[in-house]
């Protein structure tokens, strides 16, 4: 039997060995980070290493790093009370804090006539369309940016920014919330004032120590090119499955894109059908953003991209990372082109 071959790194990226070896190693240390004496120290200098790595990674020495659940808690925290203006391509955990009012071109891109009042993605999960962010914008969702894309929050004027860590092979269940030295957010959960008095609770030591690892992990991968290995194999693969005769369309081909991700409608084969079918043939594969998947729905991201019902709801992401290999990609591309020509016939 084959080998499964994992083409979902948008939803999930694997573990990363060293954020598991950090993980462990973290599991030896007893202390709690709020406790003065020497096995408390040594808790939360865990913290603040792993604090200072994912700094350094997303070039943000001049924020402060708010260690929370994820970026769906991050985005509560950043997004609570302000009243910002969102677009309809926004991840829904953005989208359920704003007003859905700003428009978005065919082409993903999306209008910001006011950025200090409105959030605005750094790129899109669905599609991997990457937004140009205007100076002063409030708040970016990088969650899917950090570690595919050459980042420096410090640069971009953005006042707030969303990560996550199991996005670039960190553990689930850890986030942080990145905010621009100088402001603040009201804390939604209270108590010891932990996490610089932004959210309460003992500090989750395992998950931000494997945080910590698997930023700096990312970062280097970044600089040494193995997004750009993927981003060939992304171009071999919409390549094959694209052109004369073919009936997939490739959704944001005229925009700048993640360098891994590919979003395939083929119109009349429903985007779930086609999962199912790929699953069964061994590979992962998603209906859109993780969060929505499995609920049986249209993409609100294709439909605010001008894609009608009969092409919304029949698109696929496929999404690579490093250790995706040219040889799965060609078993894909060869799979999904029998797939589709055998529903055909």
């Amino acid at each position: 039997m084959r080998e499964r071959v994992y083409l979902d790194w948008n939803a999930t990226a694997p573990l990363r060995p060293e954020a598991r070896a950090a993980m462990i190693a973290a599991m030896d240390v007893v202390g709690n980070p709020s406790s003065v004496h020497a096995e408390g120290r040594a808790a939360k200098g865990l913290v603040e290493r792993a604090r200072a790595q994912v700094a350094a990674a997303l070039g943000a020495q001049g924020a402060d790093i708010v260690f929370v659940s994820g970026a769906t808690e991050a985005a509560a925290l950043a997004m609570r009370g302000r009243g910002l203006s969102t677009a309809a391509v926004e991840h829904e955990a953005v989208a359920a804090w704003g007003d859905g009012a700003l428009r978005v071109h065919p082409d993903g891109t999306v209008e910001v006539p006011d950025p200090a009042r409105a959030a605005l993605q750094l790129a899109n999960s669905e599609t991997g369309v990457v937004q140009d962010l205007p100076q002063g914008l409030a708040l970016s969702d990088m969650t899917q940016g950090f570690g595919k894309l050459p980042l420096a929050f410090d640069w971009t004027g953005v006042d707030m920014a969303l990560v996550s860590a199991h996005k670039l092979g960190g553990p689930k269940g850890i986030g942080a919330l990145v905010i621009r030295r100088g402001l603040d957010v009201v804390a939604m959960i209270k108590g010891g004032g932990q996490e610089m008095g932004r959210r309460s609770g003992t500090e989750n030591i395992l998950g931000i120590a494997g945080f910590g690892a698997a930023a700096e992990a990312a970062a280097r991968d970044l600089s040494e090119g193995a997004w750009e290995r993927v981003s060939q194999f992304r171009t071999f693969l919409e390549t094959s499955l694209e052109g004369p005769g073919n009936p997939t369309i490739l959704v944001g081909k005229e925009s700048k894109r993640l360098p891994n991700t590919s979003c395939l409608i083929t119109p009349g084969w429903k985007g779930e059908t086609q999962v199912m079918a790929l699953d069964l043939a061994g590979f992962a594969v998603s209906a859109g953003s993780a969060c929505s998947s499995g609920k049986v729905r249209e993409s609100a991201v294709l439909r605010a991209m001008g894609y009608g019902p009969g092409e919304a709801d029949c698109a696929i992401r496929v999404s690579l990372g490093p250790e995706t290999t040219e040889d799965q990609v060609a078993q894909f591309v060869e799979t999904f082109q029998r797939l589709r020509n055998r529903r055909r016939a």
